[in-house]
């Protein structure tokens, strides 16, 4: 027994030892290289820049749609790319924006459709995922919604006696 453990481990020996090679004759010089500058340019980002965050349409009537547009620029070092822009709602409705790669230095713009739903002072976010050092930007609307006046009043519920 003692020799067949001892044959094994002889023979364990000499196969992991004899595939080994020297490991910088395989780096190839060329794909260093190429490694040092994709680790160059890796470290830079593109920076989304809106022209404003917030948007206030003011005081505006119950269900009366308004929509406004939110101009942006990349002001960063390599191409800027939104992949979506979202709201928490359906009542906010953002639409235009482009999908393609947008060079450092150039602007774009999107627009944003509010239904006018709500209640008094009313906020909704708009949040931009994009390729920038954060994943995500954010702008706001907001407005004072009146109420409906044609809107039906609750009935009052009859006095007990």
């Amino acid at each position: 027994m003692k020799k067949i453990i001892l044959g094994l481990s002889a023979f364990c020996l000499v196969a992991f030892t004899s595939c080994k090679e020297n490991a910088t004759n395989k780096v190839n010089e060329n794909n260093v290289t190429a490694a040092a500058e994709r680790d160059a340019v890796s470290s830079k980002f593109p920076v989304l820049e809106f022209d404003k965050t917030e948007h206030d349409f003011g005081e505006i009537e119950s269900r009366k749609p308004v929509e406004t547009v939110f101009k942006y620029k990349n002001t960063g070092d390599a191409p800027l790319v939104i992949t979506n822009v979202a709201t928490t709602c359906g009542c906010t409705v953002p639409k235009d924006w482009s999908r393609e790669p947008l060079a450092p230095g150039d602007s774009g713009q999107f627009t944003v459709k509010y239904n006018g739903s709500g209640k008094n002072n009313v906020t909704k976010t708009i949040t931009v995922t994009a390729n920038t050092e954060k994943g995500t930007e954010a702008v706001k609307i907001k407005a004072f919604v009146k109420p409906d006046p044609n809107a039906a009043k609750p009935l009052a519920a009859p006095k007990a006696k």
